[in-house]
C-alpha cells in the first residue's frame, strides 16, 4: 500500500509539472476578475472543453470547417505554438500548402503585416521554396508579404524563430524543421510557445518526415495529401479533370478535442476551406445534372436558337455525292512535288 501511495504521488507530481510546462495551471480555470468588475469589458468567455483554460472568443483562428472548428473549440489558438506534421517526406508539399492556407486566413484578419518563414538549408534543399505566382493565385499572398530566412543550422533557426516570435510587426512565424532533431526538445518548444503567448501571434512549427514527440504546443495536426476529385460543372463532374487541392487532416494532439480525421479542400477563389463528405459532392452534382437550371435566359426580343447542324466530317462518307468544291481539288498524282512526303534518308 505504501508503494502504491508513493507511485500515485509521483504520477500526480509529474502531471503537475507537465501542466506547469504547458502553462495550464489550475488558477487559469477561473475567469479574470477584472472582466466581472468592469462593465465595458466583454464578459462573453469561451470555456475550453476538458477544463483547461478560459479564453476570449477571438483567441482562436477559425479554419472555416464547422465540425473541425467545433472539435478544436473554435479553431487554432492565435497566441500559441501549433504543430503541423508530415509523416513522410512526400507529404512536404501538402504540409507547406496547408500552412500557406492558414497564412491566407491570418492575413485576412491582419492585412498589411508580413509573415516570416524560417528554415534550415537542409529543409529548403529537400522541400524547396513556395512559388511566387502560386502564392498570389492560390492563396492571395503577395510575394512581398512572405519573408524567408535560411539558417545553416537548427540552433540558428531556433534563435531566429524565438526573436521573431516576440515581434508584433509580424502576422505569423513559420518554422520548418525536418525529422526529430535533439535540439528541438520540450524546452525549445516551451520557449517558442511562451514568446507566441506574449506577442499574441501564432507560431507554426512545420515538422517534415517527423514522429510525434512531447512538445509544449497545445495542438498537433498531422497533414497528408488527399486525392483530388474531378472538377464540378453544371452538368456534373468533368471526367479527366483535377479539382481543388485536398488535405487529409488528423488531430494528433489537442487540449480541447479528441483525435479525429477530416478531409479538407482549399478553395483558391474564395480563399477558404471546405470539408469533403465522401461521395456526397458527386451525388449533388448528379442531382444538378438530373434537374438542370438555365444559366442564361433567352433574349426577350429574339427567336428560338437555330437547330443544331448535322455532323461535320473531315472527308465525305463512302457513297456520298462529292461537292463541286471537292471536284476542283487535284488528285494525288497531280499534286506538286514539294507537297509530297519527304524522305528521311
Amino acid at each position: 500500500m505504501a508503494m502504491t501511495a508513493v507511485a500515485r504521488e509521483t504520477v500526480f507530481a509529474l502531471r503537475r509539472q507537465i501542466a506547469k510546462i504547458e502553462g495550464t495551471l489550475p488558477e487559469r480555470l477561473a475567469a479574470p476578475a477584472a472582466a466581472s468588475l468592469d462593465a465595458d469589458v466583454n464578459t462573453d468567455l469561451t470555456i475550453v472543453r476538458r477544463g483547461i483554460a478560459a479564453a476570449l472568443p477571438d483567441a482562436f483562428l477559425p479554419i472555416g470547417v464547422e465540425r473541425l472548428d467545433a472539435a478544436l473549440s473554435g479553431g487554432l489558438p492565435k497566441a500559441a505554438l501549433s504543430e503541423i506534421h508530415g509523416s513522410e517526406t512526400r507529404d512536404a508539399g501538402a504540409v507547406a500548402g496547408f500552412a500557406l492556407s492558414l497564412t491566407s486566413l491570418i492575413l485576412k484578419q491582419t492585412p498589411g503585416l508580413p509573415v516570416l518563414w524560417i528554415g534550415t538549408s537542409e529543409i529548403f534543399r529537400e522541400a524547396g521554396f513556395p512559388y511566387a505566382r502560386g502564392l498570389h493565385a492560390s492563396f492571395g499572398i503577395g510575394p512581398e508579404q512572405l519573408l524567408f530566412t535560411e539558417a545553416p543550422k537548427l540552433v540558428d533557426a531556433l534563435w531566429v524563430a524565438e526573436e521573431a516570435a516576440r515581434m508584433t510587426a509580424l502576422a505569423a512565424v513559420i518554422l520548418e524543421v525536418r525529422g526529430n532533431p535533439q535540439r528541438l526538445d520540450l524546452t525549445a518548444t516551451r520557449r517558442l510557445h511562451a514568446r507566441a503567448q506574449a506577442a499574441g501571434r501564432p507560431v507554426f512549427l512545420l515538422r517534415q518526415a517527423a514522429e510525434p514527440e512531447p512538445t509544449a504546443a497545445p495542438v498537433r495536426l498531422i497533414v497528408a495529401s488527399a486525392p483530388a476529385v474531378p472538377r464540378d460543372t453544371i452538368a456534373g463532374p468533368l471526367a479527366g479533370s483535377i479539382g481543388r487541392p485536398a488535405f487529409t487532416l488528423t488531430i494528433g494532439k489537442s487540449r480541447t478535442a479528441l483525435p479525429g480525421q477530416f478531409t479538407l479542400e482549399w478553395n483558391p477563389d474564395e480563399r477558404a476551406f471546405d470539408e469533403r463528405w465522401g461521395d456526397e459532392r458527386r451525388g449533388e452534382a448528379r442531382d444538378r445534372a438530373k434537374n438542370p437550371v438555365p444559366v442564361v435566359s433567352l433574349s426577350g426580343c429574339g427567336t428560338d436558337p437555330a437547330p443544331a447542324s448535322g455532323a461535320v466530317l473531315a472527308f465525305p462518307a463512302v457513297g456520298s455525292p462529292i461537292s463541286p468544291a471537292a471536284r476542283d481539288q487535284p488528285s494525288r498524282p497531280q499534286r506538286t512535288a514539294h507537297l509530297g512526303p519527304r524522305r528521311a534518308g
